[in-house]
């Protein structure tokens, strides 16, 4: 059997394992742990490719294991939750949205991964194509995390939430498997040196989020969902940057 690096692997397993106990946790009606799981997985995704790079022990083996791990913790526990989150809040008839919905975004998730492993030696390097699978997940679980919060999570007579909810995790799906370019956080070096402001913008942030702690699930909300939106704007924004160039460039008739 070929030999195989234990420590970044032994984080890829933590983000399983709490992937895992977040189905279950999911089962048994926990949601507010298993939201809590998932995140606590997000966390232990960011940090495995981050010590392999570090410690220059990257390898085929764990890109594929922690695609699998991926597609647990951040696309069949995400889609758990949907399910018994638009099956609680709908009525018989509507069963086959809660089942539709959260059998597309696990699918789009396992596309999502698919497409990275063949692309990531090449193109996702300085950022991702289409939006990233934890993002997605986390997303889910900060907008249920809100919604559990303010007390309008189970809230069967509020037809608005039922009918923007399955909208809003459709979108997240199609997201995963569009070509619209994110940012990666791969290029964030922090090996080497920079300059001062760097570490006291950091501590500033850790500081407002102790402050804010009581507003964490907002917080959540507003950081997933803002990266969710920044891909769209950047799109769109590209997209208007070449007709201005060609238009420029075009000759003048005298």
């Amino acid at each position: 059997m070929r030999k195989i690096y234990i420590l970044p692997n032994l984080f890829t397993t933590a983000s399983l394992f709490c992937g895992l106990l977040a189905i279950v946790n999911i089962f048994e009606g926990q949601y507010e742990l298993a939201c809590t799981l998932i995140l606590i997985s997000i966390v232990m995704d960011a940090l495995d490719g981050r010590i392999a790079r570090l410690t220059r022990t990257q390898s085929s083996f764990g890109l594929n294991y922690d695609s699998l791990s991926d597609i647990v913790a951040f696309g069949v526990a995400p889609a758990m939750l949907i399910f018994t989150w638009l099956q609680a809040i709908s009525d018989a008839s509507s069963h086959r949205v809660a089942t539709g919905v959260s059998i597309l975004f696990a699918i789009c998730g396992a596309l999502r991964l698919a497409r990275f492993n063949v692309q990531v030696i090449k193109e996702e390097r300085k950022k991702f194509v289409g939006l990233p699978i934890p993002a997605a997940a986390g997303a889910v679980v900060a907008t249920f995390l809100t919604l559990w919060k303010s007390g309008l999570l189970f809230d069967q007579e509020d037809s608005f939430v039922f009918r923007l909810l399955p909208l809003l995790f459709i979108g997240l799906s199609c997201l995963m498997v569009s070509n619209i370019p994110y940012p990666s956080w791969k290029r964030i070096d922090l090996e080497r040196r920079k300059p001062f402001d760097y570490l006291v913008a950091i501590i500033i942030v850790i500081c407002l989020i102790v402050a804010l702690w009581q507003f964490r699930p907002q917080i959540l909300f507003l950081g997933f969902w803002s990266y969710v939106c920044w891909g769209i704007l950047g799109s769109l924004l590209h997209l208007h940057r070449p007709n201005e160039e060609t238009f420029s460039q075009a000759p003048r008739r005298e």
